[in-house]
């Protein structure tokens, strides 16, 4: 009767936790679906069709397995008066996403948000098809 070592069990253990996580892209897909459950408090449109995400990086962290995001996006202005909660709504998605150990959320205002940002659903959400 053969026993795995300690060692051997770790590493299967840490094989099988890996094997069951997203691959970065998927959890990249999963994050863009939170993101479609914010809403600018201003506006009947989520934050994603609204166009005001421009990029999400996904990477999983070397040490913990988890996943880590850096969000880059932008807002309708820079005087948004809901700013910090639209910031808080999107670092939250962290706490809400099993695998997600870290959201990392850069503003950025170049190049500005415009209409033209907004998907053909928002244009319609907001009359302006």
């Amino acid at each position: 009767m053969s026993d795995k070592n300690i060692n051997e069990k770790m590493a299967d253990e840490r094989q099988k936790f890996i094997d069951n996580q997203p691959t970065d892209e998927e959890m990249g897909e999963l994050i863009i679906k939170h993101l479609k459950e914010i809403y600018d408090p201003e506006l009947p449109v989520n934050i994603y069709d609204l166009g005001l995400i421009y990029n999400i990086d996904v990477e999983t962290d070397e040490v913990s397995m988890m996943k880590k995001a850096k969000i880059t996006m932008t807002l309708t202005s820079a005087t948004c008066s809901f700013s910090q909660v639209i910031i808080d709504l999107v670092k939250s998605i962290a706490a809400r996403q099993e695998g997600l150990e870290e959201v990392d959320v850069e503003i950025v205002f170049d190049p500005p948000w415009g209409q033209d940002s907004m998907t053909d659903d928002a244009k319609l959400a907001m009359g302006l098809l």
